[in-house]
């Protein structure tokens, strides 16, 4: 979220954004809340004042229509902003070859360099263990995603309509509950350990979700849940 907020932020400012997405759409293109019919309240939030050009960036065809974006001549290119793991072909470096003056900046969230999620480094921080009512001993997930808020830098009463909770109850009259450590409109749930510890389990994606079932090996479970429950488990929601 804090990448595409803040190339929503940037769109607001006056530049051109061009948001790269995979043939399928984004990774997060049916995240909820989501209307009746199913369209992205939250997609619709954080994309504002932007375009988008679908590309297969696995074949060196799309890898070549990208770099070409990126490092057009003038001044209406030369800016790239990602969260996602660069390497090879879309790295600094190699990016750089074709563009001296490149502007990158990469959105990296944990001390290796890779991509995290709001809900995995709050936790990390420690806050919900100071989150909750008085003299309570379990933790308490915050509803908002504030480092990727902070990250997108915009004001938190702006942040309810990109997120689409404004939208949420305007079109969908729909006021949303309270939903403890679950995640709304994907799964992420905390779990205690036999040790006390706890843990909490993150999927986000298909690839998440795929990691999930294979780890824990209930693939097999999960598959007759959605047959008995007559839903689709590989969409978020």
């Amino acid at each position: 979220m804090a990448a595409s907020l803040a190339g929503m932020t940037l769109a607001q400012m006056g530049p051109d954004v061009i948001r790269f997405d995979r043939i399928r759409g984004g990774l997060d293109n049916d995240r909820w809340p989501v209307t009746e019919k199913g369209r992205s309240l939250f997609w619709a939030g954080l994309n504002k004042g932007k375009r988008s050009i679908a590309v297969d960036m696995t074949t060196p065809e799309g890898q070549e229509i990208v770099m070409r974006l990126i490092c057009a001549p003038g001044p209406q290119a030369g800016i790239y902003l990602t969260n996602l793991r660069v390497r090879g072909w879309m790295d600094y470096d190699a990016l750089r070859l074709h563009r001296e003056d490149l502007i990158m900046l990469s959105v990296k969230d944990d001390r290796a360099g890779g991509p995290q999620v709001d809900y995995i480094a709050n936790p990390a921080v420690g806050f919900p263990a100071a989150t909750g009512p008085e003299g309570s001993s379990e933790p308490v997930g915050h509803v908002l995603p504030a480092w990727d808020c902070i990250t997108g830098q915009q004001a938190a009463l702006a942040m309810l309509g990109n997120l689409g909770i404004i939208g949420e109850v305007t079109v969908n009259n729909y006021d949303r509950p309270k939903m403890g450590n679950s995640l709304y409109g994907a799964y992420a749930q905390d779990f205690v350990c036999k040790d006390g510890a706890r843990v909490i389990v993150v999927g986000l994606t298909n690839r998440q979700w795929d990691n999930i079932q294979r780890a824990t090996d209930t693939r097999g479970a999960f598959d007759a849940l959605a047959l008995r429950l007559n839903v689709d488990i590989d969409k978020e929601g």
